[in-house]
């Protein structure tokens, strides 16, 4: 093979290269813009329901929690007297 020919598979090889880089990067572009916009959907839908659902129950929730808190603290005591009572059905 003479050497211009070479030089020519060379120079095509690079030109061949480039073009397939370069589809590859703008359809890694458009699915980046695809997921960009989806994201973007995405942060507004989860804004709404923040602001719809969420805040509205945030005043409710230590209401809730407070007999929770009542109920939580009365185990331990529960817990012993069930271990005590235990204990004496077992002749213990």
């Amino acid at each position: 093979m003479s050497t211009e020919a070479l030089i020519l598979l060379s120079v095509a090889e690079a030109v061949l290269l480039v073009v397939v880089l370069a589809i590859a990067l703008t359809r890694i572009r458009q699915r980046l813009t695809n997921i960009s916009e989806g994201l973007g959907a995405l942060g507004g839908a989860l804004a709404t329901v923040e602001s719809q659902h969420l805040r509205p129950i945030g005043a409710v929730v230590a209401q809730i929690n407070a007999p929770l808190q009542t109920i939580i603290a009365v185990f331990p005591g529960i817990a012993a007297k069930a271990a005590a009572v235990l204990r004496k059905v077992q002749g213990g």
